[in-house]
């Protein structure tokens, strides 16, 4: 099996919280730092014991236990938003890898709980601590506390959250280019009225006796 092919089949065997526990940005890259030898099978805290299992069914490797640098094993966490504290910074909206943080600037947010794959990665954005962590599958860990179903709505949530802030990079990349036109339009336009003066005042020059 190539590289690329290994890599699909390990993603496809994370459970896509991206979570970022792992040390890479994102499951996929993590799914290809293993396929290239670089990354060990024992670094995703929310697959745990059976994540680590299907990993090493895929690479040939020996199962390892769950590296503790990374984090631990654990129930599904939800994250749920203190409304009487929360001042709408829209900070935790943009640190959600799935976006299920809904909110406007200036008002309260709130997390659409069946979306939320428990990443943690809005607590540390928020600059009031109004967010805390719940379990939302008590007795159950890893796996048992995830199915692939909603992995795979939380890849293409992620893939829809990096198509969309990318979108949002080409637009104000746009309306940048769109406010420096006129600006260089209008330096233009000087630089050739100084190259009138400029021409007048040598024809003046050359009229003028000596």
């Amino acid at each position: 099996m190539d590289r690329d092919a290994l890599a699909d089949r390990l993603d496809a065997a994370l459970p896509q919280t991206q979570c970022t526990r792992c040390g890479y940005p994102d499951c996929r890259s993590y799914a290809e730092a293993i396929a290239a030898g670089d990354a060990p099978i024992n670094q995703c805290p929310p697959g745990g014991a059976e994540g680590i299992a299907r990993l090493a069914r895929l690479t040939g490797r020996p199962v390892q236990a769950l590296n503790p640098l990374n984090g631990h094993e654990g129930p599904r966490r939800l994250a749920v938003i203190d409304e009487a504290w929360c001042i709408g910074c829209t900070l935790c909206l943009k640190a959600c890898p799935v976006d299920c943080i809904v909110g406007g600037p200036k008002s309260m947010h709130t997390v659409i709980e069946p979306l939320c794959t428990g990443c943690e990665l809005c607590i540390p954005a928020c600059p009031v601590d109004c967010i805390s962590l719940v379990d939302a599958s008590p007795g159950r860990t890893g796996w048992d506390a995830w199915s692939p179903a909603q992995a795979d709505e939380a890849c293409e949530r992620f893939e829809f959250h990096r198509a969309r802030l990318a979108h949002d990079e080409q637009q104000r990349q746009a309306r940048m280019a769109a406010r420096s036109a006129p600006s260089a339009a209008a330096g233009t336009e000087v630089s050739v009225k100084s190259s009138v003066i400029e021409a007048a005042l040598a024809r003046a020059r050359q009229r003028k006796p000596g």
